[in-house]
């Protein structure tokens, strides 16, 4: 189900104001009365915006990141393969390998191939 624009939350929110109970704007938004009542109690806590999202765990800590730059830079010509081959990750997991060639690009460098 798709989200309610920001704009259609502020809408709703005009209609609270101007009176109106959450069955009647529920029935001329076309939207579900709990999804009117979380943006009402949203809008009590000062805020319409959605809340930020937890991400994803990183699969390689920060010092694993920096080994491989560092391995990448005493050796040239290491492949990005052989580096998810040799590395590790978080609770003994293989790591791909854009794993390897993400922390490398933001360094400016790329695993090259022999």
């Amino acid at each position: 189900m798709p989200r309610l624009s920001e704009i259609d939350r502020h809408r709703a929110l005009g209609l609270f104001q101007a009176g109106l109970p959450i069955s009647e704007v529920s029935l001329r938004m076309n939207v579900n009365r709990m999804t009117l009542f979380k943006i009402k109690r949203l809008h009590e806590a000062d805020t319409v915006s959605d809340r930020p999202r937890s991400e994803r765990p990183r699969s390689i800590t920060q010092r694993q990141d920096t080994n491989l730059v560092r391995n990448h830079m005493n050796n040239r010509f290491l492949s990005a393969s052989a580096s998810s081959r040799q590395t590790r990750g978080r609770n003994n997991q293989r790591i791909s390998v854009n794993t390897v060639r993400r922390p490398l690009s933001t360094s400016g460098l790329r695993a090259r191939c022999p």
